[in-house]
């Protein structure tokens, strides 16, 4: 491992233990994405975790605090984008019809997508609207 991925690696960690902590399975290689699209059934939350600042610094709390919601997701998972560069890839490829955005969020029901919010719909916005935008999904699908 070379410098810059260790220190990106130690920079991402504690972003990672905020959503592993939470209840959320890390997805790292396209071999795990596949067999959790293929073998699960019901709903699951998917977060696009990231780095990068202000989206990601809300995409997090959100999501976390989204499970508080009486209905909620069967399943949570995570790929991280930019550093498991192929789990997330693999995912973006089950995201059919949804442009590439980090961080952002898919709920899916049997691997397919429900509802979606890209990083548009996270940057800027309050930690209470992007819960509010998770839980009226939760509420209808799940």
């Amino acid at each position: 491992m070379n410098p810059y991925e260790a220190y990106m690696k130690e920079i991402s960690q504690p972003m990672r233990d905020e959503l592993t902590n939470a209840g959320f399975t890390e997805l790292t290689t396209p071999e795990e994405v596949d067999e959790f699209i293929a073998s699960t059934k019901g709903t699951s939350l998917v977060v696009i975790n990231s780095v990068c600042g202000c989206a990601a610094g809300l995409a997090r709390p959100a999501a976390r605090e989204s499970l508080t919601n009486d209905s909620k997701p069967d399943h949570l998972v995570t790929v991280f984008a930019g550093q498991d560069r192929e789990a997330t890839s693999r995912m973006r490829e089950y995201l059919e019809g949804y442009e590439p955005s980090s961080p952002s969020m898919a709920l899916l029901k049997d691997g397919q997508v429900l509802h979606f919010i890209p990083r548009e719909e996270i940057e800027d916005y309050e930690v209470e609207e992007i819960v509010e935008n998770l839980t009226s999904s939760y509420n209808q699908y799940c």
